[in-house]
């Protein structure tokens, strides 16, 4: 049986979007509560009864949580002009080598916006909330 598991996480974090026109409200500093969704899709192990266990999903997206909660993105490398849609790229760049199931990364700004990576077949594809 095919099924899709999601592990969600959230950072607190600063940044700006310095390449938007000056006087844009998110051209300035301020801050999010980033709530972050990482899918892995594939076949159920039948004899486990479960996809992967939780807690791998979780190591391997602590190292991301280390480097971007209570920081100012704009300082991390890549995250130059973190959008909500390059970061969720940069997330499934870096998660991809550790988790090869993974099908989606869905970065929330706020309870009405979001942006969804999904990294289909070698091009990008992705959905923006906004």
């Amino acid at each position: 049986m095919k099924i899709t598991l999601t592990k969600t996480f959230q950072i607190e974090a600063a940044h700006r979007l310095p390449l938007l026109p000056k006087g844009h409200k998110c051209e300035r500093m301020h801050g999010h509560s980033f709530r972050i969704e990482v899918r892995v899709e594939g076949e159920c192990d039948p004899k486990l009864g479960w996809l992967m266990d939780y807690a791998d999903i979780t190591a391997a997206f602590q190292p991301i949580f280390d480097q971007l909660d209570h920081r100012c993105l704009n300082e991390v490398p890549g995250l130059e002009n973190p959008t909500s849609e390059i970061l969720a790229k940069w997330i499934w760049d870096y998660l991809k080598p550790a988790l090869s199931m993974l099908s989606a990364v869905v970065v929330a700004e706020t309870c009405t916006a979001r942006a969804e990576y999904a990294g289909l077949q070698g091009r990008d594809s992705a959905s923006y909330g906004k």
